[in-house]
């Protein structure tokens, strides 16, 4: 969807018209698959259309490169995150062992939850993953933090929306 304010749209489809090329290029000289650097591009615009208020762009290419690298970072980390889960599934005897089905759920599951996690502060994600993961209670995860109760309810409200809902914290 494009934004409302045809100024706005007009300075984005610059910045696709003037850059993307460039972009591309960019991401292949980076990743071992040039289709990957497309995709990764055309995500980079992505997330520029969706911003609700995206500032004037002063620096285009260093714009376009800094998210970028950060759609490359979660791509790696989501395949890691895909790969340490199949791999945990070998151990599993044969009879334990998920459907193909059931395999692909789960590592949506997962990839919907690292999505959540990647926006949250790095508190708010700690104590998500202490409560969740490490099954502590919040005056452990306040003790551990260095932060107050009140805190951790805050970091696990925001977390769990994130998580649970899919609503950017």
């Amino acid at each position: 969807m494009l934004p409302a304010d045809s100024s706005a749209s007009s300075d984005i489809l610059r910045l696709y018209t003037d850059h993307h090329a460039w972009l591309v290029g960019w991401l292949r000289r980076r990743l071992d698959r040039s289709w990957l650097a497309a995709d990764l591009a055309q995500d980079t615009f992505v997330s520029i259309l969706s911003a609700a208020d995206a500032p004037p762009v002063r620096a285009p290419r260093p714009f376009l490169a800094t998210i970028a690298r950060r759609l490359v970072a979660n791509h790696y980390r989501r395949q890691a995150l895909e790969q340490d889960y199949l791999d945990a599934l070998t151990h599993l005897p044969e009879a334990l062992q998920p459907s193909p089905e059931e395999q692909l759920q789960a590592v949506q599951a997962l990839q919907a939850l690292d999505r959540g996690l990647a926006g949250l502060s790095a508190r708010a994600r700690e104590a998500f993953l202490l409560a969740h993961l490490d099954g502590l209670d919040y005056a452990s995860i306040a003790q551990r933090l260095g932060v107050t109760v009140h805190a951790v309810k805050k970091y696990m409200v925001r977390a769990n929306q994130a998580c649970f809902f899919g609503v950017e914290p």
